[in-house]
């Protein structure tokens, strides 16, 4: 895990999210603290507990964002997920133990990929050998010659080295690219078999082809690539022969125990009473009531032996509209401390939203026509223009916050993005005027507004 000081994350969350200054500090210090606890000594570490973290904010206002981002930081196992995909065990769907079954997919692939790195260049070693035996079939050796035949024999040999070594300086400077080779590459057919079970086989983590794998030999087909994709297809086999699996699901057993976090969405969606309400609503209470035991500290089956969820740090998010923080039971409210609220977005944010970040709408939609040969420019008050309308929308229509950013700008640049590509024009100029006139009909008129999402 990346050693980042809790400033340095926010400065990291500053360059793609506006505001928010408090559900990044809450975050950053969350994360910091996943650090702090691996650098403790002594028996304390397992009483340390992670201080799971709500953030309640309205839609659009950066929730998601955040985890995205917090994703790429944190170098751990991360995943997010929907709390709405969830539902209780006894109904159709997936059970909330499988959000730790796929944190330790993404886990094993993690370590996985790292330990390729390490033999990357032993296994590119290994693969051209293989491409240069097929080139260069390889002398065989029937019997021992004696005498002449001896000679005759060690001067073949010097031979043959000597042209696999100039066969070998050929393919490193890619002359070799347009020749085609045949290999030898794993079957994707594998034997169709009906699996009657109460639950999913998903559900029960487990691959059916993972386990018959064993019993039956791998079928092999030759395949014909050319000797640049047989090198990197090679290169995959050799590393996999050069990895210890054993370590990979120890390592990432302890990563994601120690390391890993969940970030789980839309929370709200499973919170409310149900007294009196029938249906689909009659399975949240349950929802929550699995959810507990997983959040708290339990031991989970995974098809890669048992992981512990203790030190798991879990970050919920949900708008909180309709429901609030305290229509959660009270056992999962206990077991996340602490509860952040994101503020919803102002005039001011939208124009720093649409310039500032490194992937703001303005760069993207300027990226898009540089590929036309065409240059987009918008005057400072033709993006206070988008803003201020995007206030006014959000205000008599449903917030949707910086997502309403998306719609005005499509609505806007519509026209363009259809005809730039037949026109001749290389400069493009947005003003507040063009702004207005494309626009102010949609806010002005009720009725009409509904067509801006």
């Amino acid at each position: 895990m990346k050693e980042l000081t809790p400033q340095q994350i926010v400065k990291e969350l500053d360059k793609y999210i506006i505001g928010q200054n408090k559900a990044k500090k809450s975050v950053a210090i969350a994360l910091r603290n996943r650090w702090r606890r691996q650098m403790v000594k002594g028996r304390i570490r397992e009483e340390i507990m992670p201080n799971n973290i709500v953030l309640i904010g309205p839609t659009g206002v950066g929730k998601t964002e955040i985890s995205r981002r917090l994703a790429k930081l944190s170098e751990a196992p991360f995943i997010k997920v929907e709390a709405s995909k969830f539902t209780e065990v006894g109904y159709v769907g997936r059970d909330v133990e499988s959000i730790i079954r796929d944190l330790m997919d993404i886990g094993v692939q993690m370590v996985r990929e790292e330990k390729t790195k390490l033999v990357e260049k032993k296994a590119h070693e290994l693969a051209v050998d293989r491409i240069l035996d097929i080139l260069i079939p390889p002398i065989s050796k029937k019997r021992k010659p004696v005498g002449e035949m001896q000679e005759a024999e060690d001067d073949l040999e010097l031979r043959h080295e000597r042209t696999r070594e100039k066969m070998r300086s050929q393919l490193n400077e890619g002359k070799l690219n347009d020749r085609m080779v045949e290999i030898d590459v794993p079957s994707d057919a594998a034997p169709m078999m009906q699996v009657f079970s109460p639950i999913g086989i998903e559900e029960m983590g487990i691959n059916i082809q993972e386990i018959f794998g064993g019993l039956m030999p791998k079928k092999m087909k030759k395949r014909k690539t050319t000797v640049p994709e047989a090198l990197k297809i090679l290169t995959q086999q050799e590393a996999q022969k050069l990895i210890d699996m054993e370590d990979v699901i120890r390592q990432a057993t302890k990563r994601v125990e120690n390391a890993g976090i969940v970030f789980l969405d839309e929370i709200d969606k499973i919170a409310g009473n149900s007294a009196g309400k029938q249906g689909p609503d009659v399975s949240r209470e349950g929802v929550q009531r699995d959810l507990l035991p997983v959040v708290e500290g339990t031991s989970v089956m995974t098809k890669y032996g048992i992981v512990k969820t203790d030190h798991i740090l879990f970050i919920a998010s949900g708008a909180f509209h309709v429901s609030k923080p305290s229509d959660l039971i009270p056992e999962l409210q206990g077991r996340f401390p602490i509860r952040v609220e994101l503020s919803s977005l102002t005039e001011g944010d939208f124009i720093r939203i649409l310039t500032e970040p490194e992937n703001a709408l303005i760069k993207q939609y300027t990226a898009l026509l540089e590929t036309e040969n065409v240059i987009l420019d918008f005057s400072p008050e033709s993006i206070k223009e988008i803003a201020r309308i995007a206030s006014v929308v959000n205000s008599k229509s449903e917030n949707i916050g910086a997502r309403r950013l998306h719609t005005i700008m499509s609505n806007l640049l519509e026209e363009i993005l259809f005809t730039v590509p037949e026109s001749k024009v290389k400069t493009i100029s947005i003003s507040a005027g063009m702004v207005k006139d494309k626009l102010e009909g949609i806010v002005e008129d009720e009725d009409l507004s509904k067509y801006i999402l």
